[in-house]
Formats: C-alpha cells, structure tokens, sequence
C-alpha cells in the first residue's frame, strides 16, 4: 500500500501544474482565472491568448494524465514488493493506471502549486484515458474535432466525445473482441457522465443559444481592460 501511496502522490503533484496560469504569467503577465471565463485550461487560454500559448496549456495538460496513467503508475513496481488491488475483480494494471490517472486529475482541478483553484480537467482526463486504452480516445477526439469545426462549440464537442467514448469502448470489446477489462468499461461510463454533468450550465446555455462559439483561433481583444469576468463560456 504505501507504493500505491507513493505513485499517487506523484501522480497529484504531476497533476497539479498549473500550465495555464503559468503561461498566461509568462506571455502577458496576468493570471487567466481573472479573465474571459475563468476557467484555469486551455479552451480559456486559446479564447485569451491565442493558439500557440493555447497549444502549449493543452499538450502539457494532457501529457500529465498520460505520464500518470502509463509510467507512473509502473513505478509502484519498483517501490517495494508492489501494490495489491482493492477489487478481486479489478486487475493490478487497470487499477494502477486509473487511480493514478484519477490523482493527476484531481491534481489538475485543485492544484497544489496555485491555491488548488485549477480547472475543469478535459485535458488532463484526456490524456490519461490515452494512457489507458488510446484507439478509443483516438476515435472520440476525432469526433471532437468534427463537431468542434462544425458548430465552433467547444462545450458541444466535448459532450458528444463524452457520450460516444465509452460506446466506442463497447464495440471495441465486444464487437471486435479485444481484451479491455470490465473495470474500464465501468469507469468509462462514470467518465462520460461526469464530463456531461459537469457541463450542466454549458447545456443550459446550448439550448438557450447563448453559448459561446470559437470565432478563430487570434488572441481575444481588449479582455486586459476588463476588470469583471463574465459568468458564461467553457
């Protein structure tokens, strides 16, 4: 027990970079979680800063769930004699991957380096389902982007590769017979619903049609002389 301790403590401080508020000190000298949405991710600091710092927040965003999920979770070999599962019916492997995977996510929501005021986690979860079983988190970002170039809804695209992700994961099982462990079955389901009630008040705003769209991909003018944050967007 104390490598699985160990490995997931690893995992939260990977997890709890906050590379958006660090960048966004960088590029313009200002903290994002006091402008546009708030929101301290990507899809915020693409709306704010532009692709490129936007680029930057989601790849190290998503390589802290897939570090987490694929290597360090391995090391709980090496620290000691190994940690036992929980579950007889969750096997050693999928079990390392998705708590530490889980811990990384955590992390990233509430950040032991920034005040633990992080954010939503899409990026962080991304990765680390990609560490876990990559073919289906291939085919839902694949979706994302459709939907996303289609109606320019970051919120949208994200709640249609929820949904559709762990239906691909049921086809790849059994439909094409590969060897996918019940327990991500399960934990994809839970994913797929937390991510879409998460997005309660992005659904709200859809069917409202006050949602925010991504008009392109520049940096957002004048936000710097704002002082109040508006309460919509993702």
């Amino acid at each position: 027990m104390i490598a699985l301790g160990v490995v997931l403590l690893l995992s939260y401080l990977v997890g709890s970079i906050p590379s958006s508020i660090w960048v966004g000190k960088i590029v313009k000298g200002v903290d994002i979680r006091d402008h546009g949405s708030g929101n301290a991710g990507a899809t915020n600091t693409f709306r704010l800063l532009g692709w490129q710092p936007g680029v930057a927040v989601l790849t190290i965003d998503f390589f802290k769930g897939f570090a987490s999920s694929l290597w360090i979770s391995q090391l709980a070999y090496f620290i000691g004699s190994g940690p036992v599962s929980l579950f007889e019916f969750w096997s050693l492997v999928p079990f390392l991957s998705i708590t530490c995977g889980i811990a990384a996510v955590v992390g990233h929501m509430f950040p032991l380096y920034a005040n633990f005021e992080g954010g939503k986690g899409m990026a962080t979860a991304a990765g680390m389902l990609c560490g876990i079983e990559p073919v289906s988190v291939g085919i839902a970002a694949a979706v994302f982007l459709v939907v996303l170039l289609t109606s320019r809804f970051v919120s949208l695209a994200s709640l249609v590769a929820a949904f559709v992700y762990p239906l691909v994961l049921v086809a790849l099982r059994y439909g094409y017979g590969w060897d996918i462990d019940g327990s991500i079955l399960i934990f994809a389901g839970f994913i797929g619903l937390a991510i879409i009630i998460k997005h309660k008040g992005n659904i709200k705003r859809l069917l409202n049609g006050t949602e925010n769209k991504i008009s392109s991909f520049k940096p957002a003018v004048g936000w710097l002389n704002k002082e109040e944050k508006p309460q919509s967007g993702s």
